[in-house]
């Protein structure tokens, strides 16, 4: 069996930044560690730094006064900050800087005196978070639909921006639903969808086409994953997401498959990877040759309040 491996795939800069923000923790000031929401949507992530000693929280309320919180990879709001600093605890942002910019740009724009409409999906940790900087001024659109039935203020001072992690075309049937309906509506200088989630349906639109099956190492709960497999049924291919090899299904592979594509999303682990390869080795005699479609050298510095937290010791 033919196997190629997408590359890029696996961690991006903001995942590798959010997991050494929680490693460097552990090693600074040991258990117990908290953090807000899973530090990135893995399982494996998440299960691997609960042996740790870390636990995952969803309300301010669970971590004990005075102690440690970490704040994910996906953004907070400022009714969270708020409620950390009442409760006296100390805390490390572990904030993608990508999303970062997402959330200054409501800021702006709500300032400003636009409605501002966030596509992206209502209920993902980022989008409660983005939301969060400006609720009486921001909506979720998930779909064309959404746009026809929302109601602004004013049509003619209407912005949008997006969840980082979107399938590109489907948000860019929102956009474009948007601009029809909102002649004037204002987006962001520059496009708020990752280049990590860019690259890696890229990688997928460009290497689908020549395999049989396409399987996506990512969690369920990963938006990024949930649209690599998008990406790869919408050109027609069988597109699976596991977990990890344990996943592998054989009926998958009775109609004939001669060959795989292999990618991972933005959270998966390449241990991850390496497991599924071996599996496709052992089991069908898997050839694995490396298709680059992109490269990427994008690295986040370490967020402040974890310098701080290091010197002060």
């Amino acid at each position: 069996m033919k196997i190629l491996l997408a590359n890029p795939r696996g961690f991006c800069a903001g995942v590798n930044m959010a997991i050494d923000v929680v490693d460097q923790v552990l090693r600074l000031k040991g258990p117990p560690v908290y953090v807000f929401h899973e530090i990135v949507h893995n399982r494996h992530v998440v299960d691997g730094f609960r042996e740790r000693g870390v636990t995952f929280v969803d309300s301010m309320a669970e971590v004990p006064h005075g102690g440690l919180v970490i704040y994910s990879a996906h953004g907070i709001s400022p009714q969270v900050r708020q409620e950390a600093r009442a409760r006296q605890l100390v805390e490390v942002d572990a904030t993608c800087p990508l999303v970062t910019k997402v959330h200054l740009e409501v800021l702006r724009f709500a300032k400003d005196g636009y409605s501002i409409l966030f596509v992206g999906h209502a209920s993902h940790d980022e989008a409660v978070g983005t939301v969060g900087e400006a609720p009486q001024s921001i909506m979720v659109v998930e779909s064309p639909e959404d746009v026809e039935r929302v109601e602004v203020r004013d049509p003619n001072r209407v912005a949008y921006v997006t969840q980082t992690t979107l399938s590109i075309s489907d948000a860019m049937r929102v956009i474009t639903a948007l601009k029809k309906r909102f002649p004037n509506i204002k987006g962001p200088p520059k496009e708020d969808i990752c280049y990590a989630t860019t690259n890696r349906q890229a990688a997928v639109t460009a290497l689908a086409p020549q395999v049989d099956l396409v399987l996506v190492i990512g969690s369920t709960n990963s938006s990024n994953s949930q649209r690599l497999v998008e990406t790869a049924r919408q050109i027609g291919k069988a597109a699976y997401l596991i977990d990890d090899e344990s996943g592998l299904r054989s009926e998958w592979f009775d109609d004939g498959v001669e060959s795989v594509l292999v990618t991972a999303g933005a959270s998966a682990p390449e241990h991850l990877v390496d497991g599924l390869l071996d599996r496709l080795k052992r089991d069908y005699d898997g050839q694995v040759e490396l298709r680059d479609v992109a490269r990427e050298d994008v690295f986040f510095e370490p967020p402040r309040s974890l310098k701080k937290l290091a010197i002060v010791g």
